[in-house]
């Protein structure tokens, strides 16, 4: 039980004072702050088994430092993934059943986790622009979050992130040195550039939980994210000759996107259908719902231990 009110609460938020345990906060902060909270812990942890399957096909990296390298990567983000879930357990949720006992398509990360990485070169490019889509929601939430313990917590996690951006950065620039990888760079830019513009969720105008700016867990919104990364990752492709679609508006002083937004995407081709047009976000919704093609394996990889360890029962 909470022992606060909203108007206690939105006060002491508006004064700059943190949050520091439930006994601050009421339950809709609680509960708004654990859905936040589940879709970080999930996107970390995903990512482990979908880096570490780009790494299967060894003749794709350069040489065994690089998968050292990503092996780092990997730890980062299942401590990155720790640090949310041990969160979760202190607001009193359970924590092994989120993880291990929940089905695949109820985990809440970015759809664009769920399309197979499958080379060094796709690798890369997901650090490029998967890892600075998650640097540009954290670094908001470490600046603005009015939770304590996560904004702490953070610091770490920023940092860390910032590493994973600039290997993906780094490698793109020098595979672009070589005409056959930059063309490879260029077939894996041509999917993962829009759904990095998804990864921000709806549009402001279609929000529903209102509360994460509300609340100060994060202090921009959906549109304003997708903004920052645009400013980013849109000048890197255009210094590296890489062409995506979307450009800088003097006029508007904004990053414009320059195909079909949202439109309709082959996951098992890795194809968006521009020449279609524009789709709905129910329509994006529901593909999400229904996850994407490595939905279930990844979840597997994530459960497979635990479920080998109770033979499907904890008695």
């Amino acid at each position: 039980m909470t022992a606060t009110t909203e108007e206690i609460l939105l006060e002491r938020i508006k004064s700059g004072k943190l949050i520091e345990d439930s006994a601050q906060a009421t339950e809709r902060y609680i509960e708004g702050l654990k859905r936040t909270l589940v879709v970080s812990a999930d996107t970390e942890l995903i990512s482990a088994p979908a880096y570490m399957r780009a790494t299967r096909d060894f003749s794709t990296l350069p040489g065994v430092n690089n998968y050292i390298t990503v092996m780092g990567i990997v730890q980062d983000e299942l401590g990155h993934a720790h640090i949310a879930y041990r969160m979760l357990r202190d607001l009193g949720v359970d924590t092994e059943e989120l993880v291990y006992e929940r089905k695949p398509r109820q985990f809440k990360y970015p759809y664009a986790f769920d399309v197979p990485l499958e080379t060094f070169t796709e690798l890369v490019v997901a650090n490029g622009f998967y890892d600075r889509a998650g640097f540009v929601l954290l670094s908001d939430i470490h600046s603005n979050c009015s939770y304590g313990p996560w904004k702490r917590a953070l610091v770490k996690v920023d940092r860390e992130e910032t590493f994973h951006l600039r290997h993906g950065e780094k490698w793109m620039r020098v595979l672009s040195q070589d005409p056959e990888k930059k063309a490879e760079v260029q077939g894996a830019v041509d999917w993962m550039f829009v759904l990095t513009l998804e990864w921000f969720g709806l549009p402001d105008n279609l929000k529903k939980h209102n509360e994460q700016i509300e609340y100060g867990y994060k202090g921009s919104t959906n549109d304003q994210l997708r903004q920052t990364w645009m400013s980013a990752t849109v000048p890197l492709c255009e210094k590296l000759g890489f062409d995506v679609p979307a450009h800088y508006d003097e006029e508007k002083g904004e990053y414009v996107i320059d195909c079909p937004f949202p439109t309709r995407f082959d996951a098992k081709e890795k194809r968006w259908a521009f020449e279609e047009g524009a789709i709905s976000w129910d329509d994006v919704l529901q593909r999400w719902r229904e996850r994407g093609p490595s939905n279930e394996e990844f979840v597997e990889h994530i459960q497979r231990g635990y479920k080998e360890l109770y033979n499907g029962s904890k008695d």
